[in-house]
């Protein structure tokens, strides 16, 4: 598990590859990530918007962007939490991922949570670093 607090914001992501989705002979793995983001401040918040920036074995960068997650804007009061699981494909067996939520506060005042930057990767491979 990652975890990262923001301003009273924690965000924690557990990455799980799933092989059942993926077509490694298609240069095609999938990982699903379930994030919980928990208010820990004293002042209600809602997500507004995601961003991600996911960078594949190979080093190339896609950025991700848009309003809310899975659909959803959550409003989150002082000790709440709020869970959801999404996925994300890739061309290489492995990458990153890192990114922020956009939260605006009962005041109006607009934050960024940060997600810790994450690992993805497929389970019992060796990897080797030169």
């Amino acid at each position: 598990m990652y975890r990262e607090t923001t301003d009273g914001i924690e965000v924690t992501v557990r990455p799980d590859f799933l092989d059942e989705e993926s077509e490694p002979d298609d240069g095609r793995w999938f990982w699903a990530y379930t994030v919980v983001i928990a208010n820990h401040s004293e002042e209600t918040v809602q997500l507004e918007s995601r961003y991600w920036r996911i960078t594949n074995a190979l080093g190339a960068v896609e950025e991700v962007s848009g309003p809310g997650v899975i659909g959803e804007q959550p409003v989150l009061s002082p000790g709440d939490s709020f869970q959801y699981t999404s996925g994300c494909p890739l061309n290489t067996p492995s990458g990153t991922m890192v990114g922020h939520y956009v939260m605006r506060r009962q005041s109006g005042e607009r934050m960024r949570a940060r997600v810790p930057a994450f690992s993805l990767d497929v389970p019992n491979v060796v990897r080797t670093i030169n």
